[in-house]
C-alpha cells in the first residue's frame, strides 16, 4: 500500500536528534562550551560597553553624567531581578530549551535598545535586557560543570565565563569603535547580532543535558534557607562592587584626570579585559586548588589594586595598567563563588548559580552609585577607587566568619 507520508519525508528531510550529553564526545563537549561561552560573549559585551558609551549616551539625550550612570544600574537591576525569578521559575524546563529562551530574549532585549529614541525607554530597554543574563550564566556554568570530567568543574565554568571576559578584550572594544563611529545604538546592533548567532549556534550543537535533573519552585527557593548561600552572596556584592565603581567612570577618569585623548579609550577598555581573560583563567584554577583561600586572596588583591589605582590615575600608562590589574584580580574572584555557591545550596544549585549573578550585577549597580555619589560629592573621579577598596575591605570582614561558621557546621 502507497504510504504518502513516506514520499513526504524523502522530500523533506527530518532534523537529526540531538544527543545527551552522556553520548558527546571530548571533542564536541569542547565545542558546545565554545558555544555557551559566545552568549557570555555577547553579554559581556553589552555589560560593559555601555560604560564606554555615557558620554555619548549623556549628550544624545542631553543629561548628566550621573544620569547616564543609571543606564548602567537598570541592567543591572534587570539581572538581580531576572536571575533569581526566571530560574525559580523554570526549573522544570530542560536545560537546552531553557539556554535557547534565555538568548532570544536578550537578543530582543537589545533591539528594543536599538530603537529606544528618548532616556526612559532606553532605561526600560535596559532593564529587559539584563532579565536573562544571570538566569543564562546559571544554566550555561551549571551544563558546563555537569559536562565536565571529575576535578574539573572550576575550569569548566571559567571556561564559560571565558566569553565575558574576552568580550573586555574583542567585543567591548570593537562595539566601542562602533558606538564612537555611528552613535551609541550601533554597539546594541552589534550585541544583537551576536545573540542571534549564539541562538543559531546552540540550536545546533547543544546536547539535551539528561544528568541535569528538573526542579520544583520550592526546591529552588530551598537555597534561600541556607546562611552559607546568603553570606557567600554578601561576599560577591560587597567585594566586587568596588571594581564597578571604577569601571563605570573610566572613560571621565582616563580623559579628564589622567589626560587620556578619548580616542586611546579602547586600548584601556582592552588593557583591562587581556586582564580579565588571564584573571577568569587563574582563577578556574585557583577555585580547583584551594576554593576558601582562593576568594581571600582575590579579595585581599582587589583591595591593593584599587587602592593602587587611587594614585596612578593621574597617568595615563600607569593607570592603564593598573586597571588593567583591576580587571585580572575581579575576574579571579568569580569561579570560586560561582563553585561556592554550588557546594552550599544542595540540590538548589541553579537558583544559588543563579544568585551569583545577582550579587555580582547588584554590585554593578551599588558600585556604579557609589562611584557617581563620591564624584557628585566633589571628590574627583580618582575618589571612587579608594571607595572601591574599602568595599572589598568589608568583603574580607565578611569572608572570616563565613569560613569560621561552616567549619563549625562540618565538625558537628
Amino acid at each position: 500500500m502507497h504510504d504518502p507520508l513516506r514520499s513526504i519525508r524523502t522530500v523533506i528531510p527530518t532534523r537529526r536528534p540531538r544527543p545527551r550529553q552522556t553520548e558527546i564526545t571530548e571533542h564536541r563537549r569542547i565545542i558546545v562550551m565554545v558555544a555557551l561561552a559566545l552568549g557570555g560573549f555577547a553579554i559581556g559585551t553589552t555589560e560593559f560597553v555601555s560604560m564606554g558609551l555615557l558620554p555619548l549616551i549623556a549628550e544624545d539625550f542631553a543629561i548628566s553624567e550621573d544620569q547616564a550612570g543609571h543606564i548602567i544600574s537598570a541592567y543591572a537591576l534587570g539581572v538581580v531581578v531576572g536571575a533569581p525569578l526566571i530560574t525559580a521559575l523554570t526549573g522544570l524546563i530542560p536545560r537546552r530549551r531553557l539556554l535557547l529562551i534565555l538568548m532570544a530574549a536578550f537578543t530582543v532585549g537589545h533591539v528594543l535598545s536599538i530603537v529606544a529614541d528618548n532616556y526612559p525607554v532606553l532605561l526600560i530597554s535596559r532593564f529587559l535586557a539584563g532579565l536573562p543574563h544571570g538566569a543564562y550564566f546559571s544554566v550555561a556554568g551549571l551544563s558546563a560543570a555537569s559536562m565536565a570530567p571529575a576535578g574539573q568543574r572550576g575550569r569548566a565554568i571559567a571556561f564559560v565565563g571565558m566569553g565575558l571576559s574576552v568580550a573586555t578584550v574583542a567585543g567591548v572594544p570593537a562595539a566601542q569603535a562602533l558606538g564612537q563611529a555611528f552613535g551609541w545604538a550601533a554597539s546594541y546592533m552589534l550585541v544583537a547580532v551576536l545573540g542571534l548567532v549564539t541562538v543559531l549556534a546552540l540550536w545546533f550543537l547543544m546536547p539535551h543535558m539528561t544528568k541535569m535533573k528538573p526542579t520544583s519552585v520550592l526546591t529552588e527557593l530551598g537555597a534561600l534557607t541556607r546562611s552559607q548561600v546568603w553570606l557567600t552572596l554578601a561576599i560577591g556584592t560587597v567585594g566586587f562592587g568596588g571594581m564597578f565603581a571604577v569601571y563605570t567612570y573610566i572613560s571621565w577618569t582616563m580623559t579628564e584626570r589622567a589626560g587620556l585623548d578619548i580616542g586611546w579609550m579602547w586600548l584601556v577598555l582592552m588593557a583591562y579585559g587581556v586582564g580579565s581573560v588571564a584573571g577568569n583563567w587563574f582563577g578556574g584554577r585557583l577555585a580547583d586548588r584551594n576554593l576558601e583561600y582562593g576568594i581571600l586572596f582575590a579579595l585581599v588583591m582587589i583591595a591593593g589594586v584599587l587602592t593602587s589605582f587611587y594614585f596612578t590615575s593621574v597617568n595615563p600608562v600607569l593607570g592603564t595598567i593598573n586597571f588593567a590589574l583591576v580587571g585580572f584580580f575581579g575576574s579571579s574572584l568569580i569561579p570560586s563563588l560561582q563553585i561556592r555557591l554550588m557546594d552550599v545550596a544542595g540540590d538548589a544549585q541553579t537558583l544559588a548559580a543563579a544568585l551569583n549573578h545577582s550579587a555580582l550585577n547588584l554590585a554593578n549597580a551599588s558600585g556604579a552609585a557609589l562611584g557617581g555619589a563620591v564624584i557628585a560629592a566633589g571628590l574627583g573621579y580618582s575618589a571612587p577607587a579608594l571607595a572601591g577598596a574599602g568595599l572589598a575591605v568589608a568583603a574580607i570582614l565578611v569572608w572570616f566568619p563565613t569560613v569560621w561558621l561552616r567549619r563549625r557546621a562540618a565538625i558537628r
